[in-house]
């Protein structure tokens, strides 16, 4: 992780999305580590940028972790980008 600066990485994504998705589109993020999640947690709270879809993480079904056991650290968080204001609205 921190030779490929993947949470720098993650978080410069998520920065340009928020620039990149077009309001009502949508962001869907799945982490497999507690920093990376904590990162995209904070980043789709941001007021006024992003709606987010997912309060609590989905987390993988017991089925999903018996077929398949690396998908138990996985987390999927859901947001809608925000609709656009008119100048001077709040």
């Amino acid at each position: 992780m921190v030779v490929n600066a993947e949470l720098d990485e993650l978080q410069a994504l998520l920065e340009a999305a928020a620039k990149l998705v077009a309001p009502g589109g949508r962001v869907v993020v799945i982490s497999f580590h507690s920093l990376e999640d904590r990162i995209t947690k904070r980043m789709l709270n941001r007021p006024g940028t992003w709606q987010v879809l997912t309060p609590k993480p989905i987390l993988p079904s017991q089925q999903e972790i018996d077929e398949n056991p690396r998908s138990r650290s996985a987390k999927l968080r859901a947001a809608r980008r925000a609709e656009l204001t008119a100048v001077g609205e709040h």
